[in-house]
């Protein structure tokens, strides 16, 4: 089993230290999500996609408290989980993004086309 050194432990608690200050905004963030997502949960479309702002939430709530974690014992290990959290809800949310900027290009696509049906149709049942 590896030992800590005084050196390291120090790194650790540097390089976490940016991150824990910031701790208390991750865990006021992980919670609303968490909320937001139990809100979203009460109805009939919003149980479909409910998952997603809770499991974002539980993410960004473990980033915070592994940051902290790691600036008060200066455990690498828990800094590297700090920072696997960061990763995946970035990861998580940029994902969620392209799907909704493609999901919103699609239903202006649709609507646009829908529209110009609807006046060719207009013009059509006028001219008759």
């Amino acid at each position: 089993m590896e030992e800590k050194t005084f050196e390291e432990e120090n790194l650790v608690r540097e390089i976490s230290y940016s991150l824990s200050r910031a701790s208390g905004w991750m865990k006021f963030l992980g919670i609303v999500m968490i909320i937001y997502g139990a809100i979203m949960a009460l109805t009939i479309v919003g149980i479909i996609i409910a998952w997603l702002p809770i499991w974002l939430g539980i993410i960004v709530y473990q980033a915070a408290k592994n940051s902290k974690s790691a600036t008060l014992t200066g455990d690498k290990f828990m800094l590297m989980k700090s920072l696997q959290n960061i990763n995946n809800y970035f990861t998580i949310s940029g994902i969620l993004l392209i799907i909704s900027i493609l999901l919103s290009a699609l239903f202006i696509g649709i609507m646009l086309l829908t529209g110009f049906a609807l006046e060719n149709l207009t013009n059509y049942l006028n001219s008759m």
